[in-house]
């Protein structure tokens, strides 16, 4: 199985969070391609089972160009996309609170909610991260099973 986290992070919060499913997902045997939207080359979708997709959210609730520009990039909207992003309830409250994660799992029709951190996933926001990705991969491995037997 081969996956990609992509992510864009300007804090570093979004990148911890990819770096920690990075490392999760190598320890369950995935083949795992990091990719820094905005400075890395361009990425072809079709070659990953599964694709991460982290974001922060910026200016009131709105999702990133960058991210936007990624999204064009790809060109079309890959199955199996889980969605997961940084964000600080300050500026916004809750109602904004990583709106962009919403946005995105919503765009791609994700199977799982997005998972959203407050500002750095350190400390008890690690289980937060290791609990939501279990359940990504468990619910993503019973739909590959599925649609191997038909």
């Amino acid at each position: 199985m081969k996956a990609l986290v992509a992510y864009l992070s300007f804090s570093g919060n979004t990148e911890e969070i990819a770096d920690m499913i990075s490392d999760h997902l190598i320890m369950d045997g995935m083949q795992v391609d990091k990719h820094q939207i905005g400075l890395d080359a361009p990425i072809d979708a079709h070659e990953y089972d599964f694709i991460f997709l982290g974001t922060f959210t910026w200016d009131m609730g709105s999702t990133p160009d960058e991210m936007k520009d990624f999204v064009l990039e790809v060109g079309y909207k890959p199955e199996n996309v889980a969605v997961f992003g940084s964000g600080d309830t300050q500026f916004g409250g809750d109602d904004l609170f990583c709106l962009a994660v919403d946005k995105l799992a919503k765009f791609y029709h994700s199977n799982w909610p997005g998972l959203k951190i407050e500002q750095s996933p350190r400390g008890q926001q690690e289980n937060l991260v290791e609990s939501w990705l279990e359940g990504v991969l468990q619910d993503a491995k019973k739909l590959c099973l599925k649609k191997l037997k038909h």
